[in-house]
């Protein structure tokens, strides 16, 4: 396995990877990985046959509220853990390598960038957006590797990709739980013991919005009401969202309907959490 920090020799090692016919998998990551991360390096595994690993902290996503120096850094662990999972190569770049410049070009995803995370971190999905098609244009995958637990920036990116005819395809893998059903996160480390264990509210309120749903309710309204009811069990829970959109498109719904995507964002702490699931609904 190598590890790189500059964009010309990770090109130069992509390009002699290619002869043959091989096939590109690539998993972009803000390091810090965990088992979600390592469900989709083994994807990419299984699907490709050259798989790249990212780990870039990317500035133009965190907005002017959130500290991106206290975003955590293991990389020698994450280096050892890619090597361990069989990645090829780990492409490392500082933010100097990724953005040499004032940075004046940047991709807007209108629409699906505008509810549920986009209402409260403005910008976000811009630097999301713009990295991510940089890193594509320099790796130029024939797949790329997404987590169904960040839902919107799985559409964010798909739309992107759909609109650009970027000629790669993005695979979005299954959320990767712990044993009491809270989604698998860099953030979930900074939860003492209790808030850790109010946590797994987030995933028990979404179980309890698919129970009603299964029993016959399909207003959102009362949905969410419902939800909201375990949520307040948590003391240390503060809300910012709770909404039922198209899974697709993350139109708002009156009543759940078709593939619905029913998702969160929670405070515990000073961790900010986010959960979803998707059901298809008759």
């Amino acid at each position: 396995m190598e590890v790189i920090e500059t964009i010309k020799k990770t090109r130069a090692a992509i390009a002699k990877a290619r002869p043959g016919g091989r096939t590109i998998g690539f998993v972009p990551t803000m390091g810090a990985l965990h088992e979600g991360h390592f469900s989709l390096i083994k994807a990419a595994k299984e699907q490709t046959e050259f798989v790249v690993v990212s780990i870039f902290v990317n500035p133009t996503q965190f907005g002017p509220n959130e500290d991106i120096d206290k975003y955590p850094r293991p990389f020698e662990a994450d280096v050892k853990a890619c090597e361990k999972l069989g990645v090829d190569i780990v492409f490392a770049p500082t933010a100097e390598q990724m953005y040499p410049q004032e940075n004046i070009t940047w991709i807007n995803v209108e629409k699906v960038t505008e509810p549920l995370c986009g209402k409260n971190r403005p910008g976000h999905f811009r630097g999301v957006a713009t990295v991510c098609a940089k890193l594509f244009n320099i790796i130029q995958p024939d797949k790329a590797f997404f987590g169904q637990k960040d839902a919107q920036q799985a559409v964010v990116i798909k739309q992107m990709v759909a609109d650009l005819n970027l000629p790669l395809e993005i695979i979005v893998c299954p959320t990767v739980r712990e044993k009491d059903g809270l989604a698998i996160s860099s953030r979930n480390r900074y939860l003492d013991a209790e808030q850790r264990k109010q946590a797994a509210l987030l995933y028990a309120a979404l179980q309890e919005a698919e129970l009603f749903i299964n029993a016959g309710q399909r207003k959102s309204s009362e949905l969410i009401s419902q939800m909201e009811k375990i949520l307040r069990i948590g003391k240390r829970i503060k809300i910012e969202y709770i909404s039922i959109v198209d899974a697709k498109t993350l139109d708002e719904l009156d009543e759940a309907k078709g593939s619905s995507l029913i998702a969160l964002a929670a405070k515990i702490g000073t961790a900010r959490l986010i959960d979803n699931i998707v059901l298809d609904i008759e």
